[in-house]
């Protein structure tokens, strides 16, 4: 890996992210627009979202399908929504997360919560994505998009709206693929397997040293009917085929992750002068991933050509009341959701059940709850509270494993000082749980041992935040500071011979900035920065080390912006990250080193119906690693040798939207 002199200055955290605009900010929010508009690289929202949230970092698993961190916390410490529809992955090793079913080409915008400051949606202990997917307009428009880029890189799609006051409807498809990206150093997926992994038999047979890293088609379509003015039925479609995804640092690769969305939703507003609106809305979802050994040189032994096969389904019901009784603005809601997940060890070429059998056997987490929000403006202060109350049940169809029954209060108070027309001070608070998942309750590994602990308590986040933020016409500036503290935190002890997930205490604080200052008219000067530390308040039991894992060193971005005529652009960032030396060595994480690298991009808007872009990032061809091995993801391995996955090498990319 190439060496750098480590920061003073840095921020955000990915290479690959695209250019995102920011609408105004909340206390406990922040609203990501024009997600599709700027999905220049690449159709995989983690990518997308993590340039313009200081708060997020990503955690790179292949070419597509990357996972996120909202300040460290991942899986099921954060919650992920698409049209008020909660998603989860079927993969237990991520290879397949929730905000991968769902492309950046098919979004309007996307809120960030960053702590526990969510009522309205089960298991937002430490933050949430909610993302909006474009709606239908009246009106014919559309637009058609195509793009290529380094190492086979292709993608192409189409958008088409349209209808009257009375039925609208959007269809949107597209299909993406792309060969093995190159690291600095000009490895491909299949040579950094082959140069990283000790375990002979897990390098790529030979066979496939050129397979195409994946190949993803989408595919998205609503229908809003406007029942009288003031109800509206909304139905809403999504699906996503991907197949023969590399994940080079895993032990398996996926054959395929197929994904469907339904969402059916009827909104009545303006119901009396007081009862402003009522939406009711049902969801399912359901996502199928098989991963296999196949491509790998263990496979070569029947024996061990085998396939782990996991499905998850996703449903709910969900109803908001939102109420004006004077000065204060009430929702009141019920939420009701039942998750199933089941997976079994095949031998490939036979189906048959392999000797190990099922890895999670019909787990079922079934949750009822109560929230309601409260707001009220007083003089030149906003106060918002909150409160949830949850019952939720987790079962397995293994009589020899142990049912679970968890209830929860979450409560937060939000408020907001406006010192000003451009600038505020805002404070929250809050406590917020989760409750185990079926792979921490239940989970088999692929040679038997149950790693899941049937007993685990539920997590609890408890934290405050603090902040500032000014808006003026010469700049856009907010930071904030929070410390949490994590009560039962679910975490993965690899000393233990089996039953690795325990509860633990620990504490995450830090800091985030974010600033945009408009230098001239036509230039714009942006730059943010993100710092967090994490720590367990005690060593896990046979180890010594406190650190907590997946806590991203210091990183950031500075950018500039020229806007030589309405819509075009020429732009320069350096994104740059801190050497990672506080780590849970005990649990595989390991000291990286600090890194830098610049992008260019330059966007030409031909008139109002075609826009034209060109770029190329990492332009110095730098060889880094931005994510860690923490073991709670199953990573090559031999003895300390753990695989870590280089991002991309020098990446260039053209692309052509036409508008109508």
């Amino acid at each position: 890996m190439n060496k750098i002199i480590p920061l003073s200055l840095v921020a955000v955290a990915s290479l690959y992210a695209a250019e995102v605009e920011l609408a105004p900010i909340g206390v406990e929010s922040t609203v990501i627009t024009e997600v599709a508009q700027n999905a220049q690289v690449s159709a995989d929202l983690a990518e997308a979202l993590t340039v313009k949230v200081p708060s997020i970092d990503m955690s790179r698993r292949s070419g597509i399908a990357n996972d996120i961190y909202i300040r460290g916390q991942k899986r099921d410490n954060i919650s992920v929504e698409v049209d008020g529809t909660k998603v989860c992955g079927a993969c237990p090793n991520r290879m397949d997360p929730p905000v991968s079913h769902v492309l950046a080409n098919q979004i309007e915008e996307v809120e960030v919560t960053e702590g526990p400051y969510d009522v309205t949606t089960f298991g937002t202990m430490s933050g949430g994505v909610k993302i909006t997917t474009k709606k239908p307009t009246k009106g014919f428009s559309g637009e058609i998009t195509g793009g290529m880029g380094s190492w086979g890189y292709k993608k192409a799609g189409a958008t088409v709206s349209g209808g009257n006051d009375i039925v609208r409807v959007l269809v949107t498809g597209s299909t993406e693929s792309s060969g093995q990206y190159e690291d600095g150093d000009g490895n491909t997926l299949y040579q950094q397997t082959k140069n990283k992994s000790s375990v002979t038999n897990t390098r790529y047979q030979t066979k496939y040293e050129d397979m195409d890293a994946y190949e993803k088609k989408s595919v998205m379509a609503k229908i809003f009917v406007n029942v009288t003015d003031d109800q509206e039925l909304r139905l809403g479609y999504t699906g996503n085929r991907s197949d023969n995804i590399m994940y080079p640092s895993t032990g398996m690769d996926a054959l395929y992750d197929d994904s469907n969305i339904y969402n059916v939703e009827y909104n009545i507003a303006n119901v009396t002068d007081l009862y402003k609106n009522i939406n009711l809305q049902y969801y399912y979802s359901n996502v199928e991933h098989p991963m296999t050994t196949e491509f790998r040189e263990k496979a070569t032994t029947s024996a061990m050509n085998v396939t782990s096969h996991l499905k998850t389904t996703m449903k709910g019901l969900k109803l908001k009341n939102d109420f004006e009784l004077g000065e204060y603005k009430l929702l009141f809601g019920l939420d009701a959701s039942k998750r199933t997940w089941n997976g079994n060890y095949y031998k490939t070429l036979t189906h048959a059940v392999h000797a190990t059998g099922v890895n999670i056997n019909n787990a079922r987490t079934k949750n009822t709850a109560v929230f309601t929000k409260l707001k009220k403006s007083y003089n030149n202060a906003d106060f918002e509270l909150g409160a949830r109350y949850d019952s939720t049940k987790v079962t397995s169809a293994d009589i020899t494993q142990q049912d679970n029954k968890y209830n929860g209060l979450n409560l937060n108070l939000l408020t907001t000082y406006n010192m000003d027309a451009s600038s505020k001070v805002f404070f929250g608070v809050g406590q917020a749980s989760r409750v185990p998942d079926g792979r921490e309750l239940y989970f088999y590994g692929s040679t038997g041992t149950e790693n899941g602990t049937n007993d685990l308590k539920k997590s609890t986040n408890r934290e405050i935040d603090l902040g500032y933020e000014l808006n003026n016409d010469m700049m856009n500036f907010k930071v904030k500071t929070f410390y949490s503290k994590l009560k039962d935190y679910i975490y993965y002890n690899s000393s233990l011979a089996s039953n690795n997930f325990v509860n633990i205490d620990a504490k995450v604080y830090g800091a985030e900035i974010s600033s945009e200052f408009f230098v001239t008219d036509d230039i714009t000067l942006d730059a943010a920065a993100s710092y967090k530390r994490g720590q367990k308040d005690n060593a896990l039991a046979g180890q010594t080390d406190t650190d907590l894992a997946d806590m991203a060193p210091l990183r950031g971005t500075v950018g500039v912006t020229y806007e030589y005529m309405n819509n075009s652009t020429v732009s320069a960032e350096l994104i740059a990250s801190d050497e990672w030396d506080n780590y849970d060595s005990d649990n595989s994480e390991q000291k990286l080193s600090g890194w830098s690298i610049v992008n260019l991009k330059a966007k030409h808007a031909f008139g109002k119906s075609v826009d034209f872009s060109v770029g190329v990032n990492n332009v110095f061809d730098m060889t880094y690693v931005q994510s860690n091995s923490y073991v709670d993801l199953t990573l090559l391995a031999a003895g300390t040798d753990t695989m870590l996955l280089n991002e991309p090498g020098r990446y260039f990319y053209t692309n052509l939207t036409y508008k109508f």
